[in-house]
């Protein structure tokens, strides 16, 4: 393994190893790269790793772990992709076969990005299926691993409103509350301040050498706070834009999500699988497209939905190629180390066009719907709870 493999490894087991030997203030969770930055979910997935892997120092059985998580996120997006029937079956093989930057942060790497995006797409899994209670408890987990995970939380807080309205979500967001708490709770008990200020950190500067997507700016620009501000404000309006005008499929206010669905005037249809699975991928790739920085593990976090992203909207025959060339011209701009001002800008440009597709390329959602095929509705209430 290459010295430069090890780095994030190692730094992995040096932070759970404190926890190991009794640790429990956050800020003292420490590793060769610098602080746990990690919320508790990470400390106790990486704990179990680390005494599998003889504290750390079999890493070749870690890669062999690390595959085997690469083949169950696959099966798990497949799954999610059969259940859309958007995508042709010859972009699953650029999905699993084409991609040297994944299969290195997978399974070269080992970083704990592919965790939290594994237990993601588990969790979307369970929202297909109607068990909407499990699905939060999943979700919740997977962002007690990684942040990133709340990129889909805005769409998912509109799923729960548009299936349960506003005092029918309320149980399903303490699910993911409560799982926080319980997970953080040695945590918290010794230093409540030092785990929150560590774990859940959204002002962390990053470092300008690493970034992916603004080589183009200068330096000065890239850490400037008001740019960060000008960022938050153009995902805040993104949001706000499509949960108006491509999420929302009444045409009645959008205030109308408050209601519980059968008091609303026409009543809610039931939610399709392409609806969940557009929302909830939209929400992540607005948030990527206003990130302060992405780095190359950043890739697995969105590398998995954008065939669906790119193919939701009718297609042409003719149109096919030019979506191939996004998805190889975007791969090509997470090879490229380090990033350059060409990559970063055509990886804005790949960006760019998805958006005006979705935009355009997809009309509002529509108001009637179909059941979900593979469930019959006389059980969804059921499995709702």
């Amino acid at each position: 393994m290459a010295a430069d493999t090890e780095i994030d490894w190692k730094a992995y087991m040096q932070e759970v190893e404190g926890f190991a030997n009794g640790t429990l203030d956050y800020t003292q969770l420490k590793g060769d790269t610098g602080p746990l930055v990690y919320p508790a979910g990470f400390v106790y997935i990486f704990l179990g790793l680390y005494h599998a892997t003889g504290r750390g120092s079999n890493i070749r059985l870690a890669q062999y772990l690390f595959a085997a998580l690469y083949l169950l996120n696959l099966l798990l997006v497949f799954r999610i992709y059969c259940r859309t029937n958007k995508v042709p079956p010859y972009v699953f093989f650029f999905m699993c076969c084409a991609s040297y930057r994944i299969h290195s942060i997978f399974v070269l790497r080992l970083f704990n990005d592919p965790v939290a995006m594994a237990i993601l797409f588990l969790a979307i899994n369970l929202f297909l299926e109607e068990h909407w209670s499990w699905g939060c408890l999943l979700f919740s987990l997977a962002v007690s691993v990684k942040m990133n995970i709340l990129l889909f939380a805005p769409g998912l807080l509109f799923l729960l409103l548009q299936r349960f309205g506003l005092l029918g979500c309320i149980p399903k967001l303490c699910i993911c509350a409560l799982l926080q708490v319980v997970l953080g709770l040695p945590f918290l008990l010794v230093n409540p301040i030092g785990y929150l200020t560590r774990s859940f950190d959204l002002g962390r500067q990053f470092q300008f050498k690493w970034t992916v997507n603004w080589r183009f700016l200068p330096e000065e620009v890239f850490q400037n706070r008001a740019f960060h501000a000008a960022l938050l404000l153009a995902h805040l309006a993104g949001l706000g834009l499509f949960a108006l005008h491509r999420w929302h499929s009444s045409k009645e206010s959008i205030l109308t999500l408050l209601k519980d669905p059968p008091k609303r005037k026409p009543p809610s249809p039931p939610l399709t699988v392409n609806e969940i699975v557009f929302i909830l991928f939209s929400s992540n790739f607005l948030g990527i497209c206003c990130s302060r920085s992405l780095h190359y593990q950043f890739y697995v976090w969105y590398f998995h939905t954008l065939p669906y992203l790119l193919w939701c909207t009718p297609t042409t025959k003719l149109a096919h190629m030019p979506k191939v060339l996004l998805l190889g011209v975007i791969e090509l701009c997470w090879n490229t180390y380090p990033s350059t001002v060409c990559s970063s800008l055509s990886l804005h440009i790949c960006h760019g066009l998805i958006l005006l597709q979705l935009w355009y390329g997809m009309a509002p959602m529509p108001v009637s719907h179909t059941p979900t095929p593979s469930r019959k509705r006389t059980t969804t209430s059921k499995k709702a709870q």
